[in-house]
């Protein structure tokens, strides 16, 4: 069920992590009452950070980037897949060792950073090679990589995201371009650095000392997973790639302990619900029907979600979902369930 009232979801925290793509933004515009929230976090003294599989911008530009859409944040408060692959590279290679990359500038940019000297061609003998989401990557760059790794070199990924959200709907993300190289070579990379790995998350966490922290996304296969390899709670919020039906049907390791529609559950109880709730709970219940989950009763939307979680996610039933009532018919539209 929904907090109590007064019972603020963000009260129990001391840190607040945010994915960025489909949590504050999509590609380059906020999301509505994302700046909103993050600054009364900041009135209230709330520490933040934010972690980005997104690898075709520096912290640093990050930074810049949230700052101009109003986010008042600092580039030590970013945390990128491509600054924690460069890290990690750093401290497995001499200084000075030459790195394919295939992404964007970037990458690049984070690699000479740390000492390390970025190419572009398998002939430059590279150590090893980083790959990025780059909008620009090509067959050539792929093909290059392609041939360094099969003669040698270690293969690094910044993540695996099949998918990036934009207003048009999900566009293909770096884990699509890994699969590229995945098939050719028929096997997977030697290393990922960001989510689901936990790293990014537990790196973040550390600044909050003996603090709790909660991380919020909104991708089970990513933020959610990460999180709970991190050993942390996690809030999705439904702004971005995954839904409801991806919701219910989520293995152990994808499913958050929270779910609201928007950043808004940070501070309203009634937005908020915690995953799972009891079949029968806020006016709803839930039953499997000829092997799908029937709902019925009438009641919050989010009751209805948390009611559906407990059964989905212990019963071996279709996560498909069917209303039993005019108003739990309503309460799925308004999840975006059609059936």
């Amino acid at each position: 069920m929904t907090a109590s009232a007064g019972e603020r979801l963000v009260d129990g925290y001391a840190l607040v992590v945010f994915d960025l793509d489909g949590v504050i933004y999509l590609i380059d515009r906020p999301i509505p009452g994302a700046v909103e929230a993050v600054g009364r976090l900041h009135a209230e003294g709330r520490a933040v950070a934010y972690a980005t599989n997104n690898a075709s911008r520096r912290s640093s530009e990050v930074a810049d980037l949230l700052t101009g859409m109003g986010v008042a944040a600092r580039r030590e408060e970013v945390l990128t897949s491509a600054a924690a692959t460069a890290e990690l590279l750093r401290d497995r290679l001499p200084a000075g060792a030459p790195v394919l990359v295939v992404g964007a500038e970037a990458l690049r940019a984070e690699l000479r950073a740390v000492g390390l000297r970025p190419v572009s061609t398998v002939d430059e003998q590279p150590a090893a090679v980083a790959q990025g989401y780059g909008p620009q990557v090509g067959w050539v760059d792929l093909a290059e990589a392609s041939l360094a790794v099969r003669a040698g070199a270690p293969w690094y990924a910044t993540n695996t995201d099949r998918t990036l959200p934009s207003p048009r709907g999900p566009l293909p993300g770096n884990g699509s371009l890994v699969a590229v190289l995945r098939t050719a070579l028929g096997r997977d990379p030697d290393v990922v650095v960001g989510k689901p790995e936990p790293a990014l998350f537990a790196t973040a966490a550390r600044r909050a000392g003996a603090g709790r922290t909660l991380v919020v996304g909104d991708r089970l296969d990513t933020d959610i997973e990460g999180a709970r390899r991190a050993g942390l709670d996690s809030l999705l919020v439904l702004t971005g790639v995954s839904d409801v039906p991806e919701l219910l049907a989520a293995p152990e390791a994808r499913r958050p302990t929270y779910v609201s529609v928007d950043l808004a559950g940070l501070f309203d109880p009634a937005a908020a619900v915690r995953v799972p709730g009891t079949p029968d709970a806020g006016g709803w219940s839930v039953t499997v029907a000829d092997g799908e989950l029937a709902l019925d009763g009438a009641g919050r939307p989010l009751d209805a979600l948390a009611a559906l979680c407990a059964v989905a996610w212990s019963a071996a039933a279709d996560p498909r979902v069917r209303p039993a009532s005019a108003a739990a018919a309503e309460a799925l539209a308004t999840l975006g369930v059609t059936g």
